[in-house]
C-alpha cells in the first residue's frame, strides 16, 4: 500500500522552494532513494511547475500546483495538478540537444529535462484539472527498463 503526501501552493515561482523541501523532507530516507534520484525528482518538479506557472497559467489569474507524492516500496509517484491551460505534450518539440549553444532555441528544455529525470510521464486533462503524473522507480532492474532511450 502506498503511503500518500499532499502540498498544494499558490502558482508562483517563489514556491519552487516548497516543492523541493516537500520533496527532500519526504524522500530522503526512503531506502533505495539516493542524492541522485532525490535531484532527479527536484528537478523535474521544478520543470513541470515551472511550466505550470509560466505557460499553464498565462493570461490568467494564478492558480495553484498541487503535489501528491505517492511513496511505494519500489517508486515513487509524483502527480502534478494545475487549473490552467492546458497541453499537448506530444506537439511539443524536441529540442536539438546535440545543437551548439549558440544555435539553439532559448527555453523549450523542460519536457526534455522532465523525461530524462524520471523514468514514466503521463499527463491527462479531466474536469478535475490538468495532471502530469511523474515515475521514478527505485531498482536498477526497473530503471533501466523503464528508461526512454537519450
Amino acid at each position: 500500500m502506498a503511503n500518500h503526501h499532499r502540498i498544494t501552493r499558490a502558482a508562483y515561482l517563489e514556491s519552487l522552494s516548497d516543492f523541493r523541501e516537500f520533496i527532500k523532507e519526504h524522500c530522503k530516507d526512503l531506502p533505495g532513494v539516493t542524492d541522485e534520484i532525490l535531484y532527479d525528482l527536484q528537478l523535474a518538479v521544478d520543470e513541470a511547475c515551472t511550466n505550470i506557472i509560466t505557460h499553464g497559467y498565462a493570461d490568467m489569474s494564478p492558480g495553484s500546483v498541487i503535489l501528491d507524492l505517492e511513496l511505494h516500496p519500489h517508486k515513487l509517484t509524483l502527480s502534478l495538478t494545475d487549473f490552467g491551460h492546458s497541453f499537448e505534450p506530444s506537439n511539443t518539440p524536441t529540442p536539438d540537444v546535440s545543437a551548439s549553444i549558440e544555435e539553439r532555441e532559448l527555453g523549450g528544455f523542460g519536457l526534455f529535462f522532465i523525461s530524462q529525470s524520471v523514468d514514466e510521464v503521463d499527463y491527462e486533462v479531466t474536469e478535475d484539472g490538468n495532471t502530469m503524473r511523474l515515475t521514478k522507480y527505485l531498482t536498477e532492474e526497473k530503471n533501466d527498463e523503464n528508461r526512454s532511450p537519450a
